[in-house]
C-alpha cells in the first residue's frame, strides 16, 4: 500500500487555544520523516492529530489518499497507523509477554497473535529473555525497546514516534535509533518527533522544521544537517 502521509492546513490545539496554524506535512510513503523544533512548537501535537487522540478544526489528514480526519485512535490503528507516545506506557506490574500480546488487543485471531509474538520474540530479543519478568523492572531504554516492540504486533505500514530517544543515556539512544532504521528498511513510513535533532536527523530521509505552529522548512535530512542556520538555531553545537 502507498502509505503516505499527508497533512493539508491543519489547525488544532487544546481549549481555546490554537497550537497548530495551518499546517502543511509531507510524509513520504517507506522513508522516515523527522520533525524538529523547539519545545511548544507543536510536535506532539501533530503526532496526536494524526492517530486520531486530537481533532483538528480544521484541515485534512490524508492517508494514502484517503482523507481520515477526525477518525478515532482505533479507527487509525487498523487502517495501520501506530503511534509511540514520548511518556512509558508500559504496564509495570504485568509481565513483559503479557504487554507485548496488549499490542494485539484489536485482533480476535488468537493463533494468529500468538504467531506473531513469537516473530516478534525473534526480532526483538529482550521479549524473549525477559519474558516472564515484570515491565516495571526494565530499565528505560529496555521498556522503550519493548513499547516499539508491542506496537509491532499488528505489523502497522506507519509508525509515529514522539521523542523515543527521551532521557536515555547515549549508548542506549543509538540503539533505539538502529531499531528505527530497521524498522524503516522494511519499508515502513515513519514520522519522528525528537528534540535529539541531530541523532533524528541523521537516520532520516527527510526532515522538516517546525516552529509557531507551522512547518517553516522541508528538505532532505542531509541538507538540514548541513544548514548552518539551522544548525545555529534548532540543532545546537556538535
Amino acid at each position: 500500500m502507498d502509505a503516505g502521509l499527508h497533512l493539508r492546513g491543519i489547525v488544532a490545539g487544546y481549549g481555546q487555544g490554537d497550537i497548530l496554524r495551518g499546517l502543511d506535512l509531507d510524509v513520504s510513503a517507506g522513508q522516515i520523516t523527522c520533525l524538529i523544533g523547539p519545545n511548544g512548537s507543536g510536535k506532539s501535537t501533530v503526532l496526536r492529530v494524526i492517530s486520531g487522540l486530537l481533532t483538528p478544526r480544521a484541515g485534512q489528514v490524508l492517508l494514502a489518499g484517503e482523507d481520515v480526519t477526525g477518525r478515532s485512535p482505533r479507527a487509525m490503528l487498523t487502517l495501520g497507523v501506530a503511534h509511540v507516545p514520548q511518556e512509558r506506557s508500559l504496564f509495570p506490574a504485568m509481565s513483559v509477554w503479557d504487554n507485548v500480546l496488549m499490542g494485539a488487543y484489536i485482533s480476535n485471531d488468537h493463533d494468529a497473535v500468538a504467531r506473531r509474538a513469537d516473530e516478534i520474540a525473534e526480532r526483538f530479543p529482550i521479549v524473549a529473555r525477559r519474558r516472564h519478568d515484570l515491565a516495571g523492572s526494565l530499565s528505560g531504554g529496555e521498556q522503550k525497546t519493548v513499547e516499539i516492540a508491542r506496537t509491532m504486533m499488528l505489523d502497522p505500514p506507519v509508525l509515529c514516534f514522539d521523542e523515543p530517544s527521551v532521557g536515555l543515556e547515549p549508548r542506549v539512544r543509538r540503539t533505539i535509533f538502529s531499531i528505527l532504521a530497521d524498522l524503516s528498511s522494511d519499508g515502513r513510513t515513519i514520522l519522528l518527533v525528537e528534540q535529539n535533532a541531530r541523532s533524528g536527523l541523521a537516520i532520516a530521509h527527510n526532515g522538516g522544521v517546525l516552529d509557531a505552529g507551522v512547518v517553516r522548512l522541508t528538505a532532505p535530512a542531509s541538507e538540514l544537517l548541513d544548514s548552518p542556520d539551522v544548525g545555529r538555531l534548532y540543532l545546537g553545537a556538535s
